[in-house]
């Protein structure tokens, strides 16, 4: 008898403590505001994963992004009407500290490459574009890296007439044939070699003038930034910030054709194949998630080179390059 009301109690605790459980909600997720570059670009890259595998749900976090164009981004980032920008370039954080405004380079999550496109026979060095015309997107740090690697190779592009557009509209251009050529990058490279496959890249002799510069191969460019006030008051939810994308990236490579579909649920079969392909060789597209101060040498060999060209007015403070947790 004794066993039977065991059993019994036992049976009712449990049904009480399911029944507690049952009624009490889940843990609320803690809400981050990013905002990012629109497609095609880098910035654009990752959040279709995060949000398809619900990567910032299992780490506790509720990721809201907002594309903007890159002169809107810097705008509206830098005024703090978002904390947290995911499309974040170094030189753009280290110019935002000169001017006042306190942010940190959290993690990065592309290396730098860029592109420069032609279609026109008598352009076959970057000397051959004075007096010439050619379409950029000069609100990104992409193009201030393209005028850097210019200058190295004695191009002054003041005596080049740059038409500014939209980082969605370089494609446009240069399938339209409407500039002598088009400064651009990935994945819209890959994008455009795919519809226009004659299409020339200028040799900008990225790996050699760098490793020169430098003295390493890798060039931080494009992450994750926030405000410092933001970070004082959410850093606990860095590190799964960082483990999201860190996982989105680990899919990204370990599934290329199934993350193509992604990233451009429109694409033809050919634009598919072209971004599973460009992840696979992963020369043009850069991607190395690593903290801040795991590259502070290179970032701040980054600063140099703004400074060279005269985008950087002076040194940004250390604490741009977020100290690793």
């Amino acid at each position: 008898m004794r066993i039977v009301h065991a059993l019994r109690a036992g049976a009712m605790m449990a049904a009480l403590a399911f029944a507690a459980s049952a009624s009490t909600p889940a843990l609320a997720l803690d809400k981050i505001s990013i905002v990012v570059f629109g497609a095609p670009s880098l910035g654009a890259l990752l959040q279709p994963i995060i949000k398809d595998r619900k990567l910032d749900a299992k780490y506790d976090l509720d990721i809201d992004f907002q594309e903007r164009t890159p002169d809107a981004y810097t705008a509206q980032f830098n005024s703090g009407e978002f904390q947290v920008g995911g499309s974040a370039a170094v030189l753009t954080v280290g110019l935002a500290d000169l001017r006042g405004v306190k942010v940190s380079y959290l993690f990065n999550l592309f290396d730098y490459w860029g592109g420069l496109v032609t279609s026109r026979p008598d352009i076959k060095t970057l000397k051959d574009l004075e007096g010439k015309d050619i379409a950029a997107a000069r609100g990104t740090t992409n193009y201030i890296m393209f005028d850097w690697l210019a200058r190295q190779q004695g191009l002054d592009l003041s005596k080049v007439s740059v038409v500014n557009t939209a980082t969605p509209g370089l494609v446009g251009y240069a399938l339209a044939d409407r500039a002598a050529a088009v400064q651009l990058w990935e994945p819209a490279y890959t994008t455009l070699k795919s519809k226009k496959p004659d299409i020339r890249a200028i040799d900008l002799q990225i790996a050699e003038r760098w490793k020169a510069f430098a003295g390493s191969p890798s060039i931080p460019y494009l992450g994750v930034a926030a405000h410092v006030d933001w970070i004082e008051k959410h850093r606990p939810l860095i590190p799964k910030l960082y483990a999201a994308y860190k996982e989105a990236a680990d899919y990204l490579v370990a599934n290329s054709d199934a993350a193509a579909k992604l990233i451009s649920p429109k694409g033809t079969p050919d634009d598919l194949k072209a971004i599973a392909d460009l992840v696979r060789a992963n020369d043009r597209l850069g991607l190395n998630i690593k903290w801040a101060s795991e590259q502070r040498k290179e970032i701040n060999s980054v600063y140099a080179a703004g400074k060279s060209t005269g985008f950087l007015p002076g040194d940004p403070a250390p604490a741009t390059i977020f100290e690793k947790p």
